[in-house]
C-alpha cells in the first residue's frame, strides 16, 4: 500500500478544469480505506459543489461504510473523468447542518429521487477543493 497523501492532486488540470469537471458530473467514485481491513474502498456517491466545497450525503447515514471509514481517517480520495483528487473531510453530524445539505441535495437531485434513495440524514461530508 502507498503511503497516505494529503492535499491535492489535480492531474494537470487548472482550477477552472476541476470546476468543470465536477460540473459535468453527476456523480462520483470516492475512495476510502477501510477501518477495519486498511484497504481501499471505492463506490459512486452523488454530491453537490458549491464554490470550493462540495457536500456528500451518506445515503444510511452514519450507518454507511464509507462514512463509517471517514471517522477513522478522514481522508478520501475522489474522481470522475479526468479529475483526481485527495483531500481531507469535515464529518458534519450538526442536525441542522446535515438538514441543509440535504436540501441542496433535494435541489439539484430532486424531493423524489432523494427520498427514494436515501433513510438516513444524520450525517454529511464537507470537503474542502484547494
Amino acid at each position: 500500500m502507498s503511503p497516505q497523501r494529503t492535499g491535492t492532486e489535480r492531474l494537470g488540470l487548472s482550477s477552472s478544469n476541476v470546476e468543470k469537471q465536477l460540473n459535468s458530473s453527476k456523480e462520483l467514485q470516492i475512495t476510502v480505506i477501510g477501518r477495519k481491513s486498511g484497504k481501499e474502498f471505492s463506490t459512486p456517491v452523488w454530491f453537490v459543489r458549491e464554490g470550493k466545497t462540495v457536500f456528500l450525503l451518506p445515503v444510511t447515514g452514519s450507518n454507511s461504510a464509507w462514512y463509517k471509514n471517514l471517522e477513522k481517517s478522514k481522508n478520501i480520495t475522489i474522481s470522475t473523468g479526468q479529475l483526481k483528487l485527495q483531500l481531507a473531510t469535515r464529518l458534519v453530524t450538526d442536525p441542522k447542518k446535515v438538514s441543509l445539505i440535504a436540501d441542496k441535495f433535494r435541489k439539484k437531485y430532486s424531493a423524489s429521487e432523494v427520498k427514494k434513495y436515501y433513510t438516513n440524514f444524520d450525517a454529511g461530508v464537507e470537503l474542502t477543493l484547494k
